[in-house]
């Protein structure tokens, strides 16, 4: 029972690391620095960021338990001081979710206590930032040996980075464009947000690809492409491509198609809103879909370990 726990708690620490980071950089980058249309003015901004915190620092810490007591045997064993002590101090795992349960806790700190605005967004960002790389210690990255050691280890955190900035900024954009007939301010200030974002999501596509294909090289290996469809590490990993496809199909409408007709709608943006809303769902959904099937792998031995 404690395997299926594992995976679970993975994808929760996935899903607030890329809130802790790629939510507040949004605010940054596609968002007024400060007046109508800015994080800081936005209802939500803060409790979304204190609420992925919380929820980091409790899942890190129960998947460390989960975690120990899997290598312990039993749940009752993995509650032992002595074994979280063991696996906190003898295993990278282990320091690395004590890590990602610090940054989760002190980001709610910094959420609670700094004004909202640009310094707040940064600091948070950065404990999401060191969160997420965190994760490289918990994968196979940091297992690698040999020459490619650092290679598969930067890859592997570059690749979580470039995943965080993407899905928490979608977090955002649904927020942006819920229902609730926003007005022309409101809407207008989500098509800047969506045209802003459009460079900065064609680095984050060239990021994931590229390191995608570094850590595969490590994990499966050209001569092992057959491990694709012939073992449950490649069936799942070919799933996850599938629907990273399914994302960048998504977000090449919302860029090419559903921005442009949301700018040309901006006094009546009834239909191109909910057209765009639809579809920031449906991307979104499969961004959880893609950090699930991460979280349910990353616990198989890839092909390359023989």
């Amino acid at each position: 029972m404690l395997e299926p726990a594992v995976v679970v708690l993975r994808l929760i620490q996935y899903a607030a690391v890329a809130i802790l980071m790629g939510s507040p950089l949004f605010f940054v980058y596609a968002l007024p620095a400060a007046g109508p249309g800015s994080a800081a003015q936005a209802p939500w901004a803060r409790g979304l960021l204190a609420a992925a915190g919380a929820l980091l620092a409790v899942s890190a810490l129960m998947g460390l338990v989960a975690q120990t007591g899997i290598m312990a045997g039993s749940l009752s064993e993995g509650l032992k001081p002595e074994s979280l002590i063991a696996v906190v101090t003898g295993m990278g795992l282990g320091m690395a979710g004590v890590a990602r349960a610090a940054c989760g806790a002190l980001a709610v700190v910094l959420v609670l206590s700094l004004p909202p605005g640009r310094a707040a967004w940064l600091a948070v960002a950065a404990l999401g930032a060191i969160a997420a790389a965190s994760f490289a210690w918990m994968g196979h990255g940091a297992a690698t040996e040999g020459a490619g050691h650092y290679l598969h280890l930067v890859a592997d955190i570059l690749h979580a980075w470039a995943a965080a900035i993407w899905v928490g900024a979608l977090w955002v954009f649904l927020l942006l464009a819920r229902a609730g007939a926003p007005g022309p301010g409101a809407v207008a200030a989500l098509h800047r947000a969506l045209q802003r974002f459009s460079g900065v999501g064609t680095i984050l596509v060239a990021i994931l690809v590229l390191t995608g294909l570094i850590n595969s090289g490590f994990l499966v290996g050209p001569d092992r492409i057959e491990a694709l469809w012939t073992t449950p590490y490649g069936r799942l990993l070919s799933l996850k491509l599938a629907v990273f496809a399914g994302m960048l199909g998504l977000a090449a409408a919302n860029r090419f198609r559903l921005t442009p007709a949301l700018g040309l709608a901006l006094e009546a943006p009834g239909a191109a809103l909910a057209a765009l809303r639809r579809s920031l769902m449906f991307e979104t959904a499969l961004g959880l879909g893609v950090l699930a099937l991460v979280a349910w792998f990353g616990t198989l031995a890839p092909p390359a370990a023989g």
